[in-house]
């Protein structure tokens, strides 16, 4: 299993895969050395500001350990303005609104699976320099021209039916009444 680690730096952010062993251990808000990340990383030094376990749990910096605990969370952390199941009712801003939510101890071990880093000290070289791959402009799909274009007007009138053949009318059944002879 690999470790995702995503840097943030000046609102960019830079991806890497490594082994989670190079971190195993560090808690967050820990200064670790770029160079322990990649060797192109020489210079830098990150901080860790969080992340996610297998099961997609939050790294919380408040709770100690590697386990997992249901804590009593009042802002932030996917909270909502309203407890669920008051939805058809007038909303309103609810004071004082806690939720208890499972999070996950602020070390990373093995099932840690993403880290968020931010960059505290810039190296000799800039991230565009190495990431190069990961700086290249979104680039549109070429075939949504031809999704746009619409069928030839032949197409069109062949598909359309010739007038609609008219059915027999059928004879009802009150007809005038038969002469007894």
């Amino acid at each position: 299993m690999t470790l995702k680690l995503n840097i943030s730096e000046k609102g960019k952010a830079w991806k890497i895969e490594i082994e989670p062993e190079t971190l195993a251990g560090k808690s967050i808000g820990d200064i670790i050395p770029g160079k322990k990340i990649k060797p192109e990383l020489e210079g830098y030094e990150f901080q860790i500001t969080g992340g996610t376990d297998f099961a997609g749990f939050p790294m919380d910096g408040d709770t100690e350990g590697i386990g997992l605990k249901r804590v009593l969370l009042t802002k932030g952390w996917g909270m909502w303005s309203k407890p669920k199941g008051l939805k058809k009712k007038k909303p309103r801003a609810r004071k004082g609104l806690r939720l208890r939510k499972t999070v996950r101890g602020k070390t990373v071990f093995e099932k840690t699976v993403q880290v968020n880093m931010n960059v505290i000290k810039e190296g000799s070289k800039k991230l565009t320099e190495i990431f190069p791959e990961q700086n290249q402009p979104k680039q549109k799909p070429e075939n949504t021209q031809r999704l746009i274009e619409e069928k030839p007007a032949e197409a069109k009138s062949e598909q359309k039916p010739e007038a609609k053949a008219e059915k027999p009318q059928e004879k009802s059944a009150k007809t005038a009444p038969e002469a007894k002879a």
